[in-house]
C-alpha cells in the first residue's frame, strides 16, 4: 500500500509526496502533465517516515540548507526510463546539461526524443533533477511541472552554487 501526504512551498506550490513502506516513490506539482490519480487504497500519512523525512529535506533545499537528499526512492518504471532517471540523479547541483547529452549518458544516443519524453514522466522531480536539463542551445525547455517552476528550481540553485 502506498502513502501520501501533500506539502505546501511558497516557491513551488502544492506538492504531492507518495511512498511505500520504505521509499519515495513520487513528488507531484500540483497541476502536473502526469500527477498521480489518488486511488482510494492509498492512505493519507503525514506521519509516514519517510514522507516526513522527504518534506523536510525538500524545505531544507528550498531555504538553501541542502544541496543533496538522503531520503531512500524508488523508480517505478520502464527499464529505459529508469535509466534515463538514473542518470539525471547523476547532474551535480547546479549544473544543467542538455537532452541529447543525457540521452549520450544513457547509452542511447539516437534516442534523444524518447529520453525527453522520460525526463517528463520522472516520477521524483526536485531529488531527481530534471530542472538540470535544458535545451542543446541553453533554453529551458519542457518541463511537466511547468517552465516558472523549471526556471525558480534553477535560479533556485544558481543562487548557491
Amino acid at each position: 500500500m502506498k502513502s501520501y501526504t501533500h506539502l505546501q512551498t511558497q516557491l513551488l506550490g502544492e506538492l504531492l509526496l507518495v511512498a511505500t513502506a520504505t521509499h519515495l516513490v513520487g513528488i507531484y506539482f500540483s497541476n502536473h502533465k502526469h500527477s498521480a490519480q489518488l486511488p482510494g487504497d492509498w492512505k493519507l500519512d503525514p506521519k509516514h517516515p519517510i514522507l516526513r523525512q522527504a518534506s523536510e529535506e525538500i524545505r531544507e533545499y528550498i531555504n538553501c540548507k541542502r544541496t543533496a537528499f538522503s531520503v531512500p526512492i524508488s523508480f517505478e518504471g520502464t527499464e529505459f526510463q529508469r535509466e534515463i532517471w538514473r542518470q539525471i540523479a547523476l547532474i551535480p547541483f547546479g549544473q544543467t546539461i542538455s537532452y541529447s547529452e543525457l540521452a549520450r549518458r544513457a547509452k542511447a544516443a539516437k534516442a534523444v526524443r524518447a529520453a525527453g519524453a522520460a525526463t517528463g514522466r520522472n516520477p521524483l522531480g526536485i531529488i531527481v533533477p530534471c530542472h538540470r536539463v535544458i535545451g542543446k542551445n541553453g533554453t529551458m525547455t519542457g518541463f511537466a511541472g511547468g517552465l516558472e517552476r523549471k526556471k525558480n528550481l534553477l535560479g533556485l540553485e544558481a543562487g548557491r552554487s
